[in-house]
């Protein structure tokens, strides 16, 4: 059976040199985008990175509470090695993982560089819902209506898992 790992994280901005991980969250699948098992974390940062956020980023993570949860959360080791354990529990030791999720690059990026054993079992192809969006709105004028969201992990992933749900609707093989 096919799995794909969706993970979704949030960050204090984009910039990988400079931002940090401040919320991590998973979602293992089958083919038929069906939830196997699941994963959520806030990741306790120093204050720091918290408080030379961009606008954007102190706005959104201010309203939607998680900057209130960063300094209670766990330790970025401790997520990494949770996140393993959601992975040696879900996938074949020898199976290159399909990571997937909206706009996965700039995550990947992340993951790249502060969950390097994660990194370890992802195999170079990526599920991104963002190039069925590119598809499917523009040359088939099809959208899809996504629901606001707090910018939370767990939340945006199901969303992610929705909309790409959305647009295979349409395919008929």
């Amino acid at each position: 059976m096919i799995k794909l790992l969706w993970v979704d994280l949030e960050m204090t901005g984009l910039d990988v040199e400079k931002e940090v991980i401040i919320e991590a969250a998973a979602v293992v699948t089958n083919n038929k985008l069906e939830t196997l098992d699941q994963y959520h974390a806030v990741v306790k940062q120093p204050q720091i990175h918290i408080d030379r956020m961009d606008a954007w980023n102190q706005k959104h993570h201010k309203e939607s509470g998680l900057v209130d949860l960063i300094p209670t959360g766990k330790d970025p080791e401790v997520v990494e090695n949770e996140l393993m354990a959601l992975i040696e529990k879900n996938f074949d030791p020898k199976d290159r993982i399909i990571l997937a999720g909206n706009s996965i690059g700039q995550d990947r990026l992340f993951i790249n560089k502060y969950f390097s054993k994660v990194a370890a079992r992802l195999h170079y192809r990526m599920l991104d819902v963002t190039s069925f969006k590119v598809v499917f709105n523009n040359f088939y004028q099809i959208s899809y209506a996504k629901p606001q969201t707090q910018h939370r992990a767990s939340a945006d992933i199901q969303e992610s898992i929705n909309e790409l749900k959305r647009y295979l609707s349409f395919v008929k093989i």
